[in-house]
């Protein structure tokens, strides 16, 4: 696979939370982090996405994933997550996803633990509210929020407010890529044709499924200028090279918000701190996904 080997107290153990059915850009995420060494990946556990286009989003972001794991032919153990948002703090779901949160950041384990939340924080959530202890013991990457310091509607976020109100004002470690950040992962697709397409069963998977997706995309979003042609945001992968190395980004140490239900963030000078990305380097990430692509399919070249 690699000629080179990352050293034991180089790795780090990692869950994937993802809704992964939900656009078309997860699907690049998982994949990179399945191949990438440096992670010891626990699980992957499929979120729901509301029901803005189905009641069932939670099962088609497990069965998306099952389906990459199928394609990759690899075992990971992928766990349902909660069906639907966080209602209160003592009405949530402890789903498996949960349950997977839990037993590893109580683990007596020198290695250290990130999750990485590709949607709603739903499944951080209601980990926290049944076992608070987890704070301290592991870090929490999510992608989503809108931009400071106004805040705005942002998908993930929308999908569960109440839960990501719960997380910023927990102990948790938690690093924020915000919308105007995270959309800077911009790709065309001829690259993702030339460089992605080519290589093995997954790689032809990538690239049609996001095919199909846009070819999906309603008139009213077109006519507001999404997507906007030849080009996509692989919003979901900051999580992958932030945690290869957070060196060639940029980031601030931030008060967390309180965020309304119109996703507008408001600061009372007291809150906490998290740390809240607002540059990325997508050609680092990007670069680093097409290599491993290559690297491991690379024989598989699927006309």
């Amino acid at each position: 696979m690699y000629h080179y080997k990352v050293r034991d107290d180089q790795r780090i153990r990692l869950i994937v939370n993802t809704d992964a059915k939900n656009e078309a850009d997860d699907q690049f995420c998982i994949v990179h982090a399945c191949l990438t060494p440096k992670f010891d990946i626990k699980g992957i556990i499929g979120a729901h996405f509301g029901t803005r286009r189905t009641t069932e989003s939670m099962q088609e972001s497990v069965d998306e994933c099952r389906k990459l794991m199928e394609l990759m032919e690899l075992n990971l153990p992928v766990l349902c997550g909660a069906k639907a948002a966080v209602q209160s703090e003592t009405e949530y779901e402890y789903s498996e996803g949960a349950k997977l949160i839990v037993e590893e950041a109580m683990k007596d384990d020198d290695v250290p633990l990130y999750a990485i939340f590709l949607g709603p924080l739903t499944d951080l959530a209601c980990a926290y509210l049944h076992c608070p202890e987890i704070a301290g013991r592991l870090t929490a990457i999510w992608i989503g929020g809108g931009k400071y310091p106004a805040g705005g509607i942002e998908f993930n976020l929308s999908n569960d407010i109440k839960a990501a109100n719960i997380i910023l004002q927990s102990p948790i470690d938690l690093w924020q890529v915000p919308m105007d950040v995270y959309s800077k992962m911009l790709v065309t697709y001829a690259e993702l044709e030339a460089r992605v397409r080519p290589y093995g069963k997954i790689g032809r998977y990538l690239f049609d499924q996001m095919m199909e997706f846009e070819g999906g995309i309603k008139m009213d979003l077109r006519k507001r200028g999404w997507p906007p042609g030849e080009c996509w945001s692989l919003g979901d992968s900051p999580t992958v090279g932030l945690l290869i190395s957070p060196q060639p980004f940029r980031a601030h140490e931030q008060e967390v918000p309180v965020i309304d239900e119109e996703m507008r963030y408001s600061f009372t000078g007291s809150g906490r701190k998290i740390r809240v990305y607002h540059d990325i380097d997508s050609r680092f990430i990007l670069e680093d996904m097409f290599c491993k692509l290559k690297l491991n399919y690379g024989k598989e070249t699927v006309e």
